[in-house]
């Protein structure tokens, strides 16, 4: 029986396991995504030239786009990396607070049209802007600025413009935004379709989501915040599709995983979408694939959650699910692990489970799926107690995997986040088995959001050429720039 027939926690209240005296910020703030995508090779004694960041005593390094003029490095199976710049026409913060004030990256959603060419969604003040690229990520005119819009959510690129999953105002009982489709053709909007509302009793303080297509409909997948009936001020999250003449189509849900703490989406050719949800009543990662939230939702992971927070984490709640070359899928996360598992006795509805994590600090994790539905086997490509590691992806690379996140050393762990010292971005690539095929290497740069693929395989993303610093809380004024690097590996 899926959750929509069932009472949810509150919103500030949950059966799940709460961290005392954690700094838990009210739903709907908490749970911006923040990713920026990034990535600049450079490890010494193996690919020669390398990229440089110069850590400032500020919380992010100053951008300096000289310093990422056209490079290129690699040796296999990473391959070749070439990275330029584009100026923008209006300052975009690239980190926020996340759960305890952490520095998380201001999500950049980065995809590839048919015909090779680019585009790029980042917010500004004024919107979310697109940003079009040639296929040699040259810049095609000026930004399509969707006016009023707030969040990147979601993104596909079509030969004649784009899709966009976002925030518009909206007159509600919360005073809240709506979730929103948004669809462009050769630089006009033609349709403007609202995912939530009062025939839905829904809400949109926050999406934390994603947005696919897989040729004939959009799959738009995001947290919601109840506004009348059972779920009334109860965050949950909700799956709609739309076709390509903004139409919604059948299937979906209306009230899934609930707290959904992190969401993951693949397109499939027909039926239903691929999906995964971290759960914080639940504690742990579960497909949702076809079903929304089922009490009995297959487990690919548990982990320690309360209201508000996952052991397992995906970067600013969005992550990445897969196709594998051996036809299944894989997604990656921050996993605290599980040392013991079972029923919380005092939660009368038997849905509610008290974990213990395995280690204060999170290690990268990659979990296999048989198809999507049926969870298999788990990766952990680090074990290293005392550093964190954050801001985890995974990307198809040929046949094989690109999994990359970001070390944090000497770390010290407090309510389910830790501070420390930044010490890179690593790569490394598997299989579709989870298998080794590179050793892990250190790089200069960041890769902390959605990376495209282009028709010929490899794989571009667009970042801002900073180094976070971990040490502390991210002070309330997020660092700006004007200046986005686009990222193009070829093997």
């Amino acid at each position: 029986m899926s959750d929509v027939n069932s009472p949810a926690p509150t919103a500030d209240s949950s059966t799940a396991d709460q961290a005392p005296g954690a700094g838990r910020r009210p739903r709907g703030r908490h749970r911006r995504r923040w990713t920026t995508a990034g990535l600049a090779l450079g490890v010494p004694a193996m690919l020669g030239p390398y990229l440089l960041l110069s850590q400032s005593e500020s919380h992010a390094a100053t951008v300096d786009p000289a310093g990422y003029s056209r490079t290129a490095a690699a040796a296999d199976p990473l391959g070749q990396l070439t990275v330029s710049q584009v100026t923008l026409p209006s300052a975009f913060g690239y980190q926020e607070a996340g759960y305890n004030g952490t520095a998380q990256w201001t999500r950049v959603d980065t995809q590839a049209a048919p015909d090779g060419s680019v585009r790029v969604a980042w917010p500004a003040a004024d919107g979310v802007h697109v940003t079009s690229l040639s296929p040699s990520f040259e810049r095609q005119g000026s930004d399509t600025v969707v006016a009023g819009t707030k969040e990147v959510s979601g993104l596909v690129a079509h030969d004649d413009g784009f899709a966009l999953l976002t925030r518009v105002p909206d007159t509600n009982k919360w005073n809240e935004t709506a979730a929103a489709l948004i669809r462009y053709k050769n630089g006009s909007a033609v349709f403007n379709k609202k995912l939530t509302g009062t025939a839905s009793e829904d809400t949109a303080p926050v999406l934390d989501g994603a947005l696919k297509w897989n040729g004939s409909k959009y799959g738009a997948y995001f947290v919601v915040h109840g506004a009348g009936g059972f779920a009334d001020g109860h965050f949950g999250d909700k799956l709609a599709y739309v076709n390509d003449a903004g139409t919604t189509q059948s299937g979906g849900w209306n009230w899934g995983c609930s707290h959904n703490e992190g969401i993951a989406l693949a397109p499939s050719t027909s039926g239903d979408f691929a999906s995964l949800c971290f759960d914080d009543w639940r504690s742990g990662l579960f497909v949702s694939t076809g079903i929304g939230a089922p009490n009995e939702a297959p487990v690919v992971g548990r982990e320690q959650c309360w209201a508000g927070y996952c052991g397992g984490a995906y970067p600013g709640s969005s992550g990445d699910l897969v196709k594998t070359s051996n036809g299944g899928y894989a997604t990656a996360f921050a996993s605290r692990g599980a040392a013991s598992a079972v029923n919380n006795p005092d939660d009368s509805s038997g849905r509610g489970w008290t974990v213990t994590p395995k280690t204060a600090t999170h290690q990268v994790t990659v979990a296999l799926l048989k198809d999507a539905s049926t969870p298999g086997s788990s990766v952990q490509l680090t074990d290293d107690p005392a550093t964190d590691h954050v801001n985890v992806h995974v990307t198809p690379y040929g046949k094989s995997l690109l999994v990359s996140w970001e070390s944090v050393a000497d770390a010290s762990c407090k309510d389910g986040t830790c501070t420390g010292k930044f010490t890179g971005t690593h790569l490394q690539v598997i299989d579709a088995n989870g298998t080794t095929v590179s050793a892990d290497q250190v790089v200069n740069a960041r890769i902390a959001g959605d990376i495209a693929t282009l028709p010929d395989g490899s794989l571009t993303w667009a970042f801002a050429a900073a180094t976070p610093d971990y040490s502390t809380p991210l002070p309330a004024n997020s660092p700006t720039t004007t200046t986005l690097s686009i990222a193009h590996l070829k093997g």
